[in-house]
């Protein structure tokens, strides 16, 4: 029997220091032997937010011990790993660069390959964690840093359909949650708020719903919301406004993603109509039921990676590092973090003032 490849996934883009451990079965279906994930939230919870300088220092002090946990809890030993997999980009390029180098070290000490891996292609793939995924498919990535739509044709190979022109929908979610006066990271407290109040409450703006194609804007939301919450002077408020919010995001998804659905199928010619959704926010369960719900109106099949994978973790690096190592892509040493690097190299880059849509 032949030996399956072994890969160590190393992820510390922003505020996660994660470590994975992967291997395939015979069917060559993914299994998942570790997955470690060390959270900063208690380092930046004073703050409101990502102190980069802070999440770098964080990330030196926790990735040996990360590491060494994920091989432990792998069952494996470090002679037996095959490749190094570590996030390259996007990202903070001081948090990127503590993970690069540990990986870049371990794998010259192991005399084994080194893979650079995109995150963004980690979330992307990260379905097939749990479930067969073929390609082409539309996936919608919705993060604290990202939201696109891409058509997805195969590893490495992406056409960009639609982008946030400003603000990504986590970071709306969790700007709207630091002005109702929610801790860091309050993002997903606002599901938990929205169930005690009125979504019709507040009429909130949808920027350029009617506009921009599958392209977003998030930024006047959040500015609506807050000069609300200037006004704001009961919890019952607060509970009406997180429940318009909510509302209001799931109304700009839906009609953006069935633009994308049509954009999707003027690309491709095929019967199986498959949707992927990744990222931070597709933990949102209001969300999910949406597009779920989308799908099975548009005949699609929604495909989502499970609850505790959707944000950022080192699996979904390790399962690119994987499929690289299956085709040979390795990397060499001096390969620099890249704190910008699109999927889709050949996209207009649609962000600050000016932009036209």
């Amino acid at each position: 029997m032949n030996k399956k490849p072994l890969i160590l996934g190393i992820e510390s883009s922003c505020d996660e220091t994660a470590a994975s451990l992967i291997t395939e079965n015979e069917q060559g279906f993914p299994i998942v032997l570790s997955n470690i994930i060390s959270s900063q939230e208690e380092v930046h919870k004073e703050f409101g937010g990502v102190v980069p300088e802070l999440a770098a220092r964080s990330h030196m002090e926790k990735i040996d011990w990360v590491v060494k946990k994920a091989i432990d809890k792998s069952g494996k030993k470090i002679e037996e790993i095959d490749a190094v997999a570590s996030t390259a980009g996007p990202g903070l390029i001081v948090c990127l660069s503590v993970g690069l180098s540990f990986g870049k070290t371990l794998a010259a000490s192991l005399n084994k390959p080194f893979i650079a891996v995109n995150h963004l292609e980690g979330h992307a793939l990260s379905p097939r964690l749990n479930s067969t995924l073929n390609y082409p498919y539309l996936f919608l990535l919705i993060s604290g840093g990202h939201t696109q739509f891409l058509n997805v044709l195969g590893l490495g190979k992406y056409k960009r359909l639609g982008t946030t022109i400003d603000d990504a929908l986590g970071e709306a979610f969790d700007k709207t949650a630091k002005l109702l006066g929610i801790e860091f990271p309050g993002g997903p407290q606002i599901e938990i708020l929205a169930k005690r109040g009125d979504p019709n409450k507040y009429d909130l703006p949808k920027p350029i719903l009617n506009k921009g194609g599958c392209n977003l804007s998030f930024a006047g939301l959040k500015t609506a919301v807050l000069k609300i919450t200037k006004d704001i002077r009961t919890e019952q408020e607060k509970f009406d406004l997180a429940a318009s919010f909510q509302r209001t995001i799931e109304e700009i998804l839906y009609k953006k993603t069935k633009l994308a659905f049509i954009e999707f199928e003027k690309l491709n010619e095929q019967n199986k109509k498959i949707f992927v959704v990744a990222g931070g926010v597709a933990a949102n369960k209001r969300v999910r039921s949406m597009l779920k719900n989308l799908c099975e109106e548009k005949n699609y099949e929604s495909m989502f990676p499970p609850i505790n994978l959707c944000g950022d973790n080192a699996a979904m690096i390790a399962l690119v590092g994987l499929e690289k190592f299956k085709m040979k892509q390795f990397n060499n040493l001096d390969y620099p973090a890249r704190p910008r690097w699109p999927l889709d190299n050949t996209a207009a880059f649609l962000k600050g003032a000016g932009v036209k849509l």
